[in-house]
């Protein structure tokens, strides 16, 4: 068989080197960050250009913890236009790369299959890697790293370990090469998917490196991690066996629908209700766009940070499956009367429709009253006019009296995308 050579490619500090570029500034020089200056000077920099990182600024840290003897640009969020740069990206992977061969992990981030491409193009996977990443810097002056490797896990590992340390930004590893040079790395969460908490507990067991979790007693890792110790001990080795033509084929056995938001304040109880119930409206449209319903929605809410809380969780069902605005508002807004605490103030609220399934893939019974099945088809009609026209004139051109409400959000989220400005 044939051995497989993938390319994990990575838009250095993306948003920020967008930002630079369209101001004219050398995105590797520029001391420039990615962040919201209408919110409090706690908000999360989206990004930090390579020259602050540098200066020893953490990616994704809050705007008050960067030094104040440092001179910087503060760049207000554009998600339109970082779509639209990573959108001319990919086209430029498409030059070269079926579509099929190319796996988006992130909006600035793709691993891609090069293995029938090396011959064709009579290149290395170093030469292939090169010649993309510089015509994407050529073409739109945003700079990439590139991890090559012989299975997916190790492109990553080359990408986030070792071309950080490679002068032209190309790492490469294969099994042998990942055991021998990179077993005894620390930290160990420098390693993809092993998160600070998965790294407590490989500590609690003795285990502080990859080599260490290789030669470990894979019992005791089954016992602490169950079915997730087969990654573990997997990626250990340097082995994935999931290619991209898997990922491409997965199908997922059941599907759900979530909307989640972080509140800019604490909310009261009542003002927090108003958010659930403009979420589950929205939630509902988005449902009855793509033609799909749910008798099952969960709700978790999150209270203030100051209060130390465990987060309120409920789940309420229904016998039929639906989407009627009319009737989960409703339900939702009795779930949290159910599960949250008044006395508490909240700030983060997540909303997920359970196992939805195609409109009417579910016989059930309707009501033997006419006047009930009436207003049913009502709804729904108004429904999908309310659809069309916020397709056709934008999100806000029609909405509800409780969007007006002084604690709402649902105006200036549909002004968003991802939770952040548009920049439009």
């Amino acid at each position: 068989m044939k051995q497989k050579i993938y390319l994990c490619i990575d838009l250095k500090s993306f948003y920020a080197s967008v930002e630079c570029v369209e101001r004219g500034l050398d995105p590797m020089t520029a001391k420039l960050v990615v962040a919201d200056p209408e919110r409090t000077n706690k908000t999360i920099c989206l990004a930090v250009s390579p020259a602050l990182k540098k200066l020893g600024v953490k990616n994704r840290c809050r705007v008050f913890e960067i030094p104040k003897n440092i001179d910087y640009v503060i760049a207000p969020p554009r998600m339109k236009l970082y779509i639209d740069y990573a959108a001319e990206i990919y086209s430029v992977y498409l030059n070269y790369i079926a579509k099929e061969d190319i796996h988006v992990y992130s909006i600035d981030e793709v691993f891609i299959d090069v293995t029938d491409y090396l011959s064709l193009y009579s290149a290395t996977p170093k030469d292939l890697g090169m010649r993309l990443i510089n015509e994407v810097k050529n073409r739109l002056g945003i700079c990439a790293a590139c991890g090559i490797g012989t299975n997916m896990y190790l492109a990553k590992i080359a990408l986030d370990i070792t071309a950080k340390h490679s002068t032209d930004f190309i790492g490469y590893l294969d099994e042998e090469l990942y055991r021998k040079t990179l077993w005894n790395h620390r930290p160990i969460t420098d390693f993809w998917r092993i998160g600070l908490g998965t790294a407590k507990r490989l500590e609690s067991i003795g285990i502080y490196t990859m080599g260490d979790l290789a030669k470990a007693n894979e019992d005791l890792i089954y016992d602490k991690f169950g079915i997730d110790a087969e990654l573990l001990i997997d990626h250990a080795w340097g082995v994935e066996p999931t290619t991209i033509a898997d990922i491409k084929a997965y199908k997922s056995k059941t599907n759900c629908l979530t909307s989640g938001q972080v509140l800019m304040r604490d909310y009261n109880y009542d003002d927090g209700k108003t958010i659930v119930k403009e979420m589950m409206d929205s939630l509902c449209l988005e449902m009855a766009d793509k033609e799909l319903e749910t008798k099952s929605v969960t709700l978790t809410i999150g209270y203030s940070n100051s209060l130390k809380m465990s987060a309120a969780h409920g789940t309420l069902s229904i016998n039929s499956p639906t989407n009627l605005y009319t009737v989960w508002v409703k339900k939702a807004a009795e779930l949290y009367e159910k599960i949250v605490d008044p006395a508490f103030d909240i700030r983060r609220i997540t909303i997920c429709c359970n196992n939805v399934v195609k409109e009417g893939s579910e016989i059930y019974q309707l009501s033997l009253f006419e006047e009930k099945n009436k207003k049913l088809e009502k709804s729904k009609s108004l429904q999908k006019a309310l659809i069309d026209i916020k397709k056709n004139y934008g999100k806000n051109a029609v909405f509800k009296g409780i969007d007006l409400k002084k604690s709402a959000t649902g105006l200036e989220r549909n002004r968003q995308i991802g939770g952040h400005k548009t920049g439009e």
